[in-house]
């Protein structure tokens, strides 16, 4: 077996099913590909796909810098048939491009905002889908929910991302401000009483300050998430610069999603009036445009080839700087030669 074959044994069962097993696409759990990078100073890159047309760039850059790359479906619960076409795309388009470095699938943000059984009983049907479509971490908002709330919704929720031992991804949970890591420590605590491990402990990066990064804050959460076993997740990272991207890498943190430059350049290749629309329909939905572009992109109508093209060659352009950014460039190759020596630890 060659360094590929090897490492696609250790897809999981539900990525190989959805795939099919003559896909040679690596979807990998993201807890391999921290395992892999333990020394390595990176955090794993989760991208945004808002439009399909971006796919071919988001890829092309990560073969181009040799990376390990997420790509997250940002509202996969916004319709029945979204994840199935988000994974659909991502399989149509790495597979023509003969793809052959890691990826992991990221479904969400989910935002829980309610604890009652009614509403968690129709999200769980939801996960179910996404395990099912491909997706190798799911990752649940409930930074709505109290501590106490937030551990039993995660408890009701996570069964389908378990019993798949795929990777689960929890935000902090509402608190009040300056109680952040007490929050953190309690809902791992209350989940760990539970018996559920945690891959990722998320947290928004506006909670870590503008152009100041409050890095000790930062360092704090990772040696906490450490004690139970999680890695620390930055989420809506990059919303003015990608300048802040190593400080977290620094910091220890395991993951980042950078969404808001993406969702910047898929916003600027529509028409004036497509964007104001947008603008208008997310302020009423208390959403960003960027966000809402990601829900309803695909009713729209399609880019002409001149303006897809060159959102593909922009797209390129900026992941290329994000993963170096995070310290993910040659991370690909290494990471699954790793994996290939050391598949039955």
């Amino acid at each position: 077996m060659n360094v590929l074959d090897k490492v696609l044994t250790l897809r999981p069962t539900s990525v190989v099913a959805r795939l099919g097993t003559a896909s040679r696409l690596p979807v990998l759990n993201p807890r391999e590909l921290v395992r892999a990078l333990d020394k390595v100073p990176t955090a794993l890159p989760c991208l945004p796909v808002p439009v399909r047309p971006m796919l071919p760039g988001l890829l092309a850059a990560a073969r181009g810098e040799d990376a390990v790359m997420g790509l997250v479906c940002p509202h996969p619960l916004a319709d029945r048939g979204a994840a199935d076409r988000f994974v659909t795309a991502v399989q149509q388009v790495a597979e023509a491009d003969g793809h052959t470095r890691p990826l992991f699938l990221q479904a969400g943000p989910v935002r829980v905002s309610k604890a009652e059984p009614e509403a968690l009983g129709l999200l769980q049907e939801g996960l179910f889908r996404l395990v099912d479509a491909g997706f190798s971490l799911v990752s649940l908002d409930v930074t709505r929910l109290p501590v106490d709330a937030a551990v039993d919704a995660v408890r009701r929720l996570s069964g389908p991302v378990v019993e798949r031992e795929l990777s689960l991804e929890v935000s902090l949970p509402a608190g009040a401000e300056g109680d952040e890591l007490e929050g953190g420590r309690a809902l791992l605590e209350g989940l760990q009483r539970q018996g559920l491990g945690v891959r990722f402990l998320r947290i928004s990066a506006a909670l870590l300050g503008e152009e100041d990064q409050d890095v000790q804050f930062l360092r704090s959460l990772v040696e906490l998430a450490g004690q139970h076993g999680a890695g620390v997740s930055v989420g809506e990272a990059g919303r003015r610069s990608a300048r802040v991207l190593p400080t977290y890498v620094a910091a220890g943190v395991k993951k980042v999603e950078c969404v808001a430059p993406f969702e910047r350049l898929a916003l600027a290749s529509y028409p004036d009036t497509v964007r104001e629309s947008l603008e208008q329909k997310a302020e009423k939905a208390g959403l960003g445009a960027g966000e809402l572009l990601g829900v309803v992109g695909e009713q729209l109508a399609a880019l002409e080839a001149q303006d897809a093209s060159r959102l593909e060659a922009l797209t390129f352009a900026e992941a290329s700087e994000v993963l170096a950014a995070l310290g993910a460039s040659r991370t690909g190759w290494k990471s699954m030669l790793f994996l290939a020596e050391n598949r039955g630890d």
